[in-house]
């Protein structure tokens, strides 16, 4: 079992950079799978990156590719979330997740998931 911390959110204008972190508990965590995923009021938490166990693979949704960047540090059980050029599209709340293997572009597919932080981008 895992236990995920977010952190890093905040206000910013758009066009602005934020960076949010994501400490895992536990001596497991480079055996996971881990992503993150936003959810804006009123819809449904959507996918937003995912990075494999060591992380040498990545994958982004359409709407973060070339903006957003996923890394993890296994020595630390961290993963983070740079995120540059910041639209007000993307305010939401910040979830990162965890899981095995396997798919990993939906909600469902995970099995661990932090409290999420608020990210809010002003025009």
């Amino acid at each position: 079992q895992v236990q995920l911390v977010e952190s890093g959110g905040g206000l910013v204008q758009a066009g602005g950079s934020l960076g949010l972190s994501c400490a895992a508990s536990g001596r497991t965590f480079s055996t996971y799978l881990m992503g993150w995923f936003r959810q804006a009021p009123g819809k449904e938490r959507k996918f937003v990156a995912a990075i494999n166990r060591n992380g040498g693979v990545t994958d982004y949704a359409d709407s973060v590719k070339g903006r957003f960047t996923i890394s993890r540090d296994n020595a630390k059980n961290t993963v983070y979330l740079q995120m540059n050029s910041l639209k007000p599209e993307d305010t939401a709340v910040y979830y990162c997740a965890a899981k095995a293997s396997g798919y990993y572009l939906r909600a469902n597919d995970y099995n661990y998931w932090g409290q999420g932080t608020q990210v809010t981008v002003s025009s």
